[in-house]
């Protein structure tokens, strides 16, 4: 019932596609849309000018910063804004590199975005620094004991997602900022693939730096961070001189910061426990019925997960059953999806099949797709 209620408010849905591509980018409500052209209609300036144009785009930062801390649980000035989360963490780690010496060790895992692989291997060419990847057991959870043998004193980093983008796998957030900061590392977070899909609280779970993408919950295409206070006060940021931002390096994105308070007002008026119902809802409904001939990569229930599904279609290459199922109007991705490390793990050289659902998806959807599955 709740997704019938609320694709009314998605313009973007009432086409033929049905979308479950949602772990590369949620469609937006029209009030997305209309935030952001509001915007650009009536408040379009620069900032700190005594004009009205301007005094209004001070004030959508303003408000901006308030909702980020809303979303993040955290105060405005701890959160900020950036391209996006990959272009965000590059300047972060250079940023945290400062602080580093040669021979000094990351910990990334094998469940990660290569936007929190990357930025750390370039570090590591960069200063000398040692990268080690810590191993995930067969059905795609992490493996705790290896992340604690691997943590010694010249650990500094512990590099984490909260769930994995390409087979939908939750850490344990705790557990991993318990054990990274008993090490004396940090424990830095990629919520990417968790935004839509839960609450974030990040005094709650200790983290000292968080990352999350707008365009993933319902918003536009932007980056939001968190940096722990302490962090802030002790690094030396790359940021022009005037700048009173110790992170945001030029003349933000004010229509999509409109667009971002929009998506939040959005989720708050729908509410987290809904929102969560509806996707355990689907995601059971499609573990279910998923036909024999498709082989499901990740956790084969609903418990630890969110309802992000990879699998392959026996005998069929991964691109030919999106591409069959695109004839159909189905959006799914296909390939690795910048998981690189579980793809090698899994020894998927073609990838898999992707599908997510959120909220907005409905059962009825998921009865088409699994019918369209066997069809193949």
């Amino acid at each position: 019932m709740l997704a019938e209620n609320v694709r009314t408010r998605f313009s973007a849905l009432d086409v033929a596609t049905t979308f479950l591509d949602a772990p590369g980018g949620t469609q937006v409500p029209d009030s997305v849309i209309d935030a952001i052209a509001t915007y650009l209609r009536e408040s379009n300036a620069n900032l700190g000018g005594p004009f009205g144009n301007s005094r209004r785009s001070d004030a959508l930062v303003a408000r901006a910063r308030l909702t980020a801390a809303a979303f993040l649980r955290c105060e405005p000035d701890e959160a900020f804004f950036g391209a996006n989360m990959t272009t965000l963490n590059f300047a972060l780690t250079r940023t945290v590199g400062r602080t580093l010496q040669e021979g000094d060790e990351i910990l990334i895992t094998t469940l990660d975005h290569d936007g929190n692989v990357s930025p750390w291997l370039e570090l590591a060419h960069d200063l000398g620094l040692r990268v080690q990847l810590v191993r995930v057991h067969d059905d795609t959870t992490l493996d705790y004991d290896d992340l604690e043998r691997k943590l010694g004193d010249r650990t500094r980093v512990v590099a984490f997602p909260v769930a994995s983008n390409a087979v939908g796998t939750l850490t344990d957030v705790k557990r991993i900022v318990e054990l990274a900061h008993g090490a004396g590392a940090l424990a830095w977070a990629d919520a990417v693939h968790y935004a839509p899909h839960g609450p974030i609280d990040v005094p709650d779970l200790g983290v000292d730096v968080l990352l999350c993408s707008p365009y993933k919950f319902f918003g536009p295409h932007l980056g939001v961070a968190f940096v722990r206070p302490a962090l802030t006060e002790r690094w030396r940021t790359y940021k022009v001189r005037p700048s009173d931002h110790p992170y945001e390096t030029g003349t933000l994105p004010h229509e999509l910061l409109a667009g971002f308070v929009a998506a939040v007002e959005y989720i708050e008026s729908v509410g987290w426990q809904a929102i969560q119902e509806q996707e355990h809802a689907l995601g059971e409904q499609f573990l279910e019925g998923l036909p024999e001939r498709c082989r499901l990569y990740g956790l084969p229930t609903m418990d630890g997960r969110v309802p992000t599904f990879a699998f392959n279609v026996d005998g069929t290459a991964p691109r030919v059953v999106a591409e069959r199922l695109a004839e159909r109007d189905f959006a799914v991705w296909e390939g690795n999806y910048y998981a690189v490390e579980i793809m090698e793990r899994l020894g998927l050289d073609e990838g898999a099949v992707r599908v997510g659902f959120v909220h907005y998806n409905t059962a009825a959807e998921v009865d088409r797709l699994l019918h369209a599955l066997r069809d193949l």
